[in-house]
C-alpha cells in the first residue's frame, strides 16, 4: 500500500493507458471494414448458390453494428456480475476471435476460398462477435477509467478514450493502405488482402488481453463486492493513503447496497443518459465519418482528391479531440457541449444552403471541417465522459448499458437512412441534422447537470435532490 499522501501518477496513467487500448480497438474494429468491403463484395459475388446483391453487401458491411447493440445492451449485466476488468478481458477475447474468424471464416466447416451463402453467414457471425466486443468496450472502458480516476482529472482521462477511438481509426486506415500497397495484383486483394486486414486486429487485441492481467479492479466495484481492503489499496496507490481513506468513506456511504433498481434515482437521470447518446448520433456525425469520400465526390471532387480531403478531416478530428482533452476539466462539460452544438449548427446549415444552391468547392470542405471540429471538441469525447459519470454508483452498470445501447441503435438508424434521405434531398438531410444540433444545445442548457470536479459519489446526492 502507498503510505504517502501523494499517490502515484505513473500508476494511474499506466492503468488508464491499458484501458484506452479498448477504445483503440473500438475504432479499429469499426473502421477496418472500410478498406476491405470492396474486395469482400468481389469475393462473394463469385458464390454459385446465391446472388450477392447490394442488400447483402449492406448487411455484411454493417453486421458489426448488430453486435455493438448486443454488447452495449449486456454491458451493464456483465460489468456488475463479472466486474469492469473481466468485462474488458471478455471484450479483448471477442476482438481476437473476431479477427481470426473474419480472416479465415472457412475454419473447420468450409473449403478455403470457395464463396457461398453459408460462408457469408459465418463471416457475418464473426463480425457480430467483434461488434459485441466493441459494444462492451464502448461502455466499460469509460466506466473503468471514470471509476479509477480522481475527480479533478477524470474528464481528461475519459476523453483520452475518445482520442484512442479516433486514433484507432487512423491506424487501421494506414494498415489497410499498407496491405493493399504490398499486394502484387488486384486479384490478390480479393484472394488474401481483405483477410489480412481483419487479421491485423488480432495483434492489438492480444496485447490488450495480456495487459489486462496487470491492472486492478476498480475501487468502486471492489466496494460493491465487499472488498474494502482491496479498494483502499487501489485508492492509496492512486491518491495516497490519507485521501484514499476519505474517498473510500464516500464510496461506502453511497454503496450500501450492491444493486438498486434502475429508477431508484428517478426516471430523469436515465432519460438524460439516453438523450445524450441519441443526440450524439442524431447530429449526423457518423454520416460524415462513414460517407466522407462519397460526400466529397458528390461535391465535385475526384476520387484521389476526395481521399485527401478525408485524410485532412481525420487530422482535424485528432487535433480537436486533443482540444477537448485539454479543456474538459477546466471549462466544464456543459459549456463545451453547447459551444460544440453551436458550431455544428453553423457547419450543417451552411452545407445545406450550399447544397440547395448547388455550390461546391473549398467552401464545402471548410464547413465540413467546422462541423467535425465542433463535434470532436465537444460531443465526441464529452458525451462519453458524462455517460460514465452522471449515474450513481449502484445503478451505473445498468444505466450505462441502456445509454450505450441507445447510442448504437441511433448510430444504425442515422447511418442506414442517409443514402435514401440523400436521394430525397441532400440539403434537406443536412437541415435535419441542423435541427438536432440546435435541439442538443437546448437540451444540455436546460437539463444536463455540470459534473466538473464532482466525485462519482456526488452524483447520488445530486439525483436524490432532483428526485
Amino acid at each position: 500500500m502507498n503510505n504517502t499522501n501523494q499517490g502515484s501518477k505513473l500508476y494511474l496513467y499506466s492503468i488508464t493507458s491499458v484501458a484506452i487500448i479498448g477504445g483503440l480497438l473500438f475504432g479499429y474494429d469499426t473502421a477496418v471494414i472500410s478498406g476491405a468491403e470492396k474486395a469482400l463484395e468481389d469475393f462473394f459475388r463469385g458464390a454459385p448458390d446465391f446472388d450477392y446483391n447490394k442488400a447483402w453487401h449492406g448487411i455484411t458491411a454493417s453486421s458489426a453494428l448488430i453486435g455493438c447493440v448486443i454488447g452495449g445492451a449486456i454491458s451493464g449485466i456483465l460489468a456488475s456480475r463479472l466486474g469492469r476488468r473481466n468485462s474488458l478481458r471478455l471484450a479483448a477475447l471477442l476482438f481476437f476471435l473476431s479477427a481470426l474468424g473474419s480472416y479465415n471464416p472457412e475454419f473447420l466447416f468450409f473449403k478455403h476460398g470457395e464463396p457461398s451463402l453459408n460462408l457469408l453467414l459465418m463471416f457475418n457471425f464473426y463480425r457480430v462477435l467483434g461488434g459485441i466486443g466493441v459494444g462492451l468496450a464502448s461502455a466499460v472502458c469509460p466506466m473503468y477509467i471514470a471509476e479509477i480516476a480522481p475527480a479533478n482529472i477524470r474528464g481528461t482521462l475519459v476523453s483520452c478514450n475518445q482520442f484512442a477511438i479516433i486514433f484507432g481509426m487512423l491506424v487501421v486506415y494506414f494498415v489497410n493502405y499498407l496491405i493493399r500497397a504490398n499486394l502484387p495484383t488486384a486479384e490478390a486483394m480479393i484472394e488474401i488482402g481483405w483477410r489480412r486486414m481483419f487479421l491485423s486486429e488480432a495483434f492489438p487485441a492480444a496485447i490488450f488481453g495480456l495487459l489486462l492481467f496487470f491492472v486492478p479492479k476498480t475501487p468502486r466495484y471492489l466496494v460493491l463486492s465487499g472488498d474494502m481492503d482491496g479498494a483502499l489499496n487501489v485508492l492509496s496507490h492512486i491518491n495516497g493513503k490519507e485521501k484514499a481513506l476519505a474517498i473510500l468513506k464516500e464510496i461506502k456511504e453511497t454503496a450500501k447496497e450492491k444493486s438498486e433498481k434502475i429508477f431508484t434515482y428517478g426516471v430523469g437521470v436515465i432519460i438524460i443518459g439516453i438523450l445524450l447518446s441519441v443526440f450524439q448520433q442524431a447530429v449526423g456525425i457518423n454520416v460524415v465519418l462513414y460517407y466522407a469520400p462519397r460526400i466529397f465526390e458528390n461535391m465535385g471532387a475526384s476520387g484521389d482528391v476526395s481521399m485527401i480531403q478525408t485524410v485532412v478531416m481525420g487530422v482535424v478530428n485528432i487535433l480537436f479531440t486533443v482540444v477537448a482533452i485539454l479543456t474538459v476539466d477546466k471549462f466544464g462539460r456543459k459549456p463545451l457541449l453547447i459551444i460544440g452544438s453551436t458550431g455544428m449548427c453553423i457547419g450543417m446549415v451552411a452545407l445545406s444552403i450550399l447544397s440547395f444552391m448547388d455550390v461546391i468547392g473549398i467552401g464545402a470542405l471548410v464547413f465540413i471541417i467546422i462541423y467535425t471540429a465542433s463535434f470532436m471538441m465537444s460531443w465526441g469525447p464529452i458525451c462519453w465522459v458524462l455517460i460514465s459519470e452522471i449515474f450513481p454508483n449502484t445503478i451505473r452498470g445498468k444505466a450505462v448499458a441502456i445509454a450505450v445501447a441507445a447510442q448504437w441503435i441511433s448510430n444504425f438508424v442515422v447511418s442506414s437512412t442517409f443514402p435514401s434521405l440523400s436521394v430525397w434531398s441532400v440539403g434537406g438531410t443536412y437541415l435535419i441534422y441542423t435541427f438536432f444540433a440546435l435541439a442538443s444545445a437546448i437540451f444540455v442548457w436546460k437539463f444536463v447537470p455540470e459534473t466538473k470536479g464532482k466525485t462519482l459519489e456526488d452524483m447520488s446526492r445530486l439525483w436524490k435532490k432532483r428526485d
